[in-house]
């Protein structure tokens, strides 16, 4: 299992404040969690919980260290759309297919609509 970690600091929206965010994501909270705690975060502060969007926010110093200690950097794009194929699926699959997976998943969605 891997954990995942998207490149929305680099974006305006992903300000809050002077902080850069970032969202953490992986198959299970139990991984999530123990990234998060292994970067000095509190369980307590994770988002969605329960839900196909369960993230981490993670500041960018704290993005830094995840990625050094074994989290995989995504884009944002991917990070959105490996949630909504949680949502359909209940697995976040792989980013490399990430976008086609959900574009392929919104034409047939249409096509039977």
């Amino acid at each position: 299992m891997t954990v995942y970690i998207d490149d929305m600091h680099e974006y305006d929206f992903g300000r809050l404040g002077r902080m850069k965010m970032s969202h953490m994501i992986a198959d299970t909270t139990a991984e999530r969690v123990a990234m998060a705690m292994s970067i000095g975060m509190r369980p307590s502060w994770i988002q969605k919980a329960g839900t196909h969007g369960e993230h981490f926010d993670v500041a960018k110093g704290k993005r830094d260290l995840a990625i050094a200690r074994g989290a995989v950097p995504i884009s944002v794009r991917e990070c959105s759309a490996m949630c909504a194929r949680r949502r359909v699926t209940g697995e976040l699959g792989h980013p490399t297919d990430a976008e086609s997976w959900r574009a392929d998943n919104a034409a047939s969605t249409r096509a039977s609509a």
